[in-house]
């Protein structure tokens, strides 16, 4: 089968395209053939080498975390699923999807909504759980809970506003003025331009704040939020000395792979409360995965950045 692999760490032009056995079955998996995968911050992260001293790689590497496509064949311990199934899931570390087949336990693997199409299933997996994770449990969101999600035109934030809206949350969200429509149409109350406007003097008193930029917005943010309120990042450390004179519980977020929560996200998806937004596509070839993860590491993206496979 085809494969984008990496034969070393490095930049994007180690991207080379080759031929790889299908994958194994094990009796708890499901053999998906592949219609879309998508772009995620630790494929960039493994690509470069930065992972390896956390989890042990072997060359040639095939990246990717999200699964979507069509079951091809069952484990004979699999229960929940047949052949012709559409589905996605979230795959494991070290089976990757950029390639046209991927095996996946039968736990992780979720039925594709009928109202989203391959590409957009793509672009739930890993950060619909960071959000989910993020916004119903860390966060424990609810009616009337006020909610600062930076960066809302990415791919975690565009989730996690709209995830916390589906629970009734007053949402405040940061972006450049050129996605302002775009962060309306998901849901935001109170769009912030974060190169006209300072977020601490419009968002104050707040019981949940989402961080997936870092450094002072980081720190910045701590802030804001009211005594006994929370606070989450998926790139830095909160300060939890500080957040703790305050009754402030934080968290640094890595997401779990979680069969559970992605049904969850399927059934807010099949509602119409959360709709995956694609914002970039390219095919599965060398060079589409490099001018992915080019976009990717400008953290200029809008939406998922999908691999379109079938």
């Amino acid at each position: 089968m085809k494969a984008i692999v990496i034969n070393q760490y490095g930049d994007t032009d180690q991207f080379v395209e080759t031929q790889v056995p299908k994958p194994q079955l094990k009796d708890n998996q499901v053999l998906i053939e592949l219609h879309a995968t998508s772009i995620n911050r630790f494929d960039t992260k493994v690509r470069r080498g930065e992972m390896a001293k956390v989890i042990s790689f072997d060359f040639p590497i095939i990246l990717g975390l999200d699964a979507a496509g069509v079951i091809v064949e069952v484990g004979k311990d699999v229960t929940q699923f047949k052949v012709g199934d559409e589905v996605f899931a979230n795959s494991s570390l070290k089976s990757g999807t950029y390639t046209e087949y991927v095996a996946v336990k039968e736990s992780l693997v979720v039925a594709k909504p009928q109202n989203i199409d391959f590409k957009q299933a793509a672009a739930v997996p890993m950060v619909g759980l960071t959000a989910w994770q993020a916004m119903a449990e860390f966060g424990q969101v609810k009616e009337g809970d006020r909610v600062l999600i930076h960066a809302g035109s990415g791919g975690v934030g565009s989730f996690a506003i709209q995830i916390a809206k589906s629970f009734g949350a007053y949402v405040y969200s940061t972006a450049s003025g050129k996605n302002e429509d775009m962060l309306k149409e998901l849901g935001v109350d109170e769009f912030i331009n974060y190169k006209t406007t300072d977020f601490a003097d419009v968002a104050k008193d707040l019981d949940l704040v989402l961080d997936t930029l870092g450094g002072e917005t980081l720190v910045k943010s701590l802030d804001l939020v009211k005594d006994g309120g929370r606070l989450v990042s998926t790139v830095g450390q909160p300060d939890e000395e500080k957040a703790k004179e305050r009754g402030i519980t934080v968290e640094s977020l890595s997401a779990k792979s979680n069969g559970d929560h992605l049904d969850k996200l399927a059934d807010l998806i099949e509602k119409g409360q959360v709709t995956p937004y694609v914002g970039h596509e390219f095919p599965l070839t060398a060079q589409g995965l490099r001018q992915a993860h080019d976009i990717s590491e400008s953290h200029h993206a809008k939406g998922k950045i999908v691999i379109k496979i079938k």
